[in-house]
């Protein structure tokens, strides 16, 4: 099982690292990836992480998640990068993992991949999760595609996927683990 989670410059730290601390914690190989061509990449708070790799080294046919932290300026930069968004549309074509928190998942409904699917975005960007059922949870899945509401749900939103990568009792597990009470 292999995730990668990408960074672009403005991405929201805490949606970002959350994601792959709590995954790694799980033992799931998730990959820290920079869109911006840079090994170092700022976050919306001036917060600059190493990544394992840039967007052009990554071999999508051994990626089983693709996931889009969100922060305003982040979120339209991953939007911006086409080589992105062309596997973004494979995924959902092929019914692969999708995940999107706060800002973020507005780039799943511009792309037309939340048609008749439960999600979430950050107070504000509901319109743009365009075809969706837009519910109000911490994190909701809809099949293979996760969605989380913002930073104050990262964890809801780790959680989501590690429940959806290996199951619940995993996902409940790991909150006792990191003493979270959901």
């Amino acid at each position: 099982m292999k995730v990668c989670v990408f960074f672009g410059t403005g991405y929201e730290e805490i949606e970002a690292l959350t994601v792959v601390d709590l995954l790694r914690r799980q033992g799931i190989d998730t990959e820290m990836v920079s869109i911006t061509g840079e090994e170092t990449v700022t976050g919306s708070h001036n917060i600059k992480v190493s990544m394992d790799s840039l967007l052009e080294d990554i071999d999508f046919s051994k990626v089983d998640m693709i996931v889009l932290p969100g922060g305003g300026e982040g979120t339209k930069n991953l939007e911006a990068c086409k080589p992105l968004m062309e596997q973004v549309d494979a995924f959902a074509r092929e019914g692969k993992a999708l995940g999107a928190i706060c800002a973020a998942p507005s780039i799943l409904g511009h792309r037309g991949i939340l048609n008749g699917k439960k999600a979430i975005a950050y107070p504000g960007f509901e319109g743009q999760l365009e075809g969706a059922v837009v519910t109000y949870e911490p994190a909701v899945r809809d099949g293979n595609i996760i969605t989380g509401r913002g930073m104050g749900c990262s964890i809801d939103f780790g959680l989501a996927i590690i429940e959806y990568l290996a199951d619940s009792r995993a996902s409940a597990a790991m909150a006792e683990k990191i003493v979270y009470k959901q």
